[in-house]
């Protein structure tokens, strides 16, 4: 029941993405504040908003069914679902190589499911285990976030969205501990920590989502977003809450090697080309990729 909501969490997250890059797109200005006021008053941005938050309570129920690298690995499939639609709808341009990454991942994430089996864990993890993940996180968006802003086209997207990879894996860890509290009241849930914590890396992880896909390279901002949520989604599975690798010993080295299978896959995705539609037929042309 899990993996099958997680699915539908992925459909959700990539069809969401892909509308808010459109509605980014359709935005005046390259950076900075003002673009990320008009965004809330496009449609199709609002409809993609939508998605995504249908998608974090699919995501959210799937969490309480099943191990975050379970729910993690599967919701990362987004990126891939993403293409066809973003092909559609933001002129993104798919060749050879995307396709081959796009398969690389499926098969990566496949491999890593079936062979690790991730298992096992606690529901109580220590105060000072959170708070180390949480600051550890928290450092790691405002390095890779700096970087972003000094840079343009395909590494402004790749940064930015590694910055909010790291904002959405802390997002999904902590969501979590956070439905092990809702059933326990308002008040309680009030008092807690973890609703707080979800909310502030969910709005700097949409920050910098959008502004990964204000570049309008769609592939390498997802990308980057879904590998390092990946990676770091696995990693607090592990470190948090103990989840394990199942069956031995033995299934450990070719469940990491479905890992970085897929984390090469999206390395292949991250080097897709944006839309080169014509801007005098009113079309969004993003920054130019680098040449070295």
């Amino acid at each position: 029941m899990g993996s099958a909501l997680a699915v539908l969490a992925a459909f959700a997250f990539a069809f969401g993405t892909v509308l808010q890059q459109k509605g980014t797109l359709d935005t005046t200005q390259q950076s900075g504040g003002p673009w990320l006021i008009q965004i809330l008053r496009k449609p199709v941005w609002l409809a993609g908003m939508v998605l995504q938050s249908l998608g974090w309570i699919l995501q959210a129920v799937a969490l309480d069914k099943a191990p975050l690298m379970v729910v993690q690995a599967i919701t990362s499939l987004s990126l891939v679902i993403a293409l066809p639609i973003g092909i559609w709808l933001t002129g993104q341009q798919v060749d050879r190589k995307v396709a081959a990454g796009a398969v690389t991942v499926v098969a990566g994430i496949i491999v890593f499911l079936s062979v690790g089996s991730p298992n096992g864990g606690t529901s109580q993890p220590s105060a000072s285990t959170w708070w180390t993940a949480c600051l550890i996180i928290a450092a790691l968006v405002l390095v890779f976030a700096a970087l972003g802003r000094s840079r343009q086209g395909a590494t402004r997207a790749l940064l930015f969205g590694s910055a909010a990879g790291f904002g959405y894996a802390l997002q999904t860890a902590v969501t979590k501990d956070f439905d092990l509290e809702v059933g326990n009241g308002l008040l309680s849930l009030l008092a807690d920590w973890s609703i707080y914590v979800l909310a502030a890396s969910a709005v700097v992880g949409f920050i910098l989502q959008q502004s990964a896909l204000k570049t309008g390279v769609l592939a390498p901002a997802m990308a980057s977003s879904n590998a390092v949520t990946l990676f770091v989604g696995v990693i607090l599975g592990n470190v948090i809450f103990g989840e394990m690798l199942g069956h031995g010993g033995g299934h450990v080295a070719p469940a990491i090697l479905g890992l970085v299978l897929a984390v090469a896959g999206v390395v292949l995705l991250a080097r897709a080309e944006g839309p080169t539609a014509d801007p005098a037929q009113g079309e969004h042309v993003p920054f130019p990729a680098p040449t070295s």
